[in-house]
């Protein structure tokens, strides 16, 4: 199993999502639920290609973090 962070971010009418160690692996969604669904199939059919191409699997670097201001 691979763990990969993913940035859901709030559009004007919807929701938009990324993987920032998948480049090009996005997602969107009507609302935050149906974005980070969408996103979890998007990485799945992302590294399924990776595979299928017989290419490394990224390894995961990013790293979330809040700050308090």
């Amino acid at each position: 199993m691979h763990r990969f962070l993913i940035v859901i971010e709030k559009a004007e009418n919807n929701y938009s999502a990324y993987c920032p160690d998948l480049p090009g692996c996005v997602a969107t969604g009507t609302t935050r639920e149906e974005a980070e669904n969408n996103m979890h199939g998007a990485v799945k059919m992302h590294i399924e290609g990776i595979i299928e191409d017989n290419l490394p699997i990224p390894q995961s670097q990013s790293i979330a973090e809040y700050v308090a201001v």
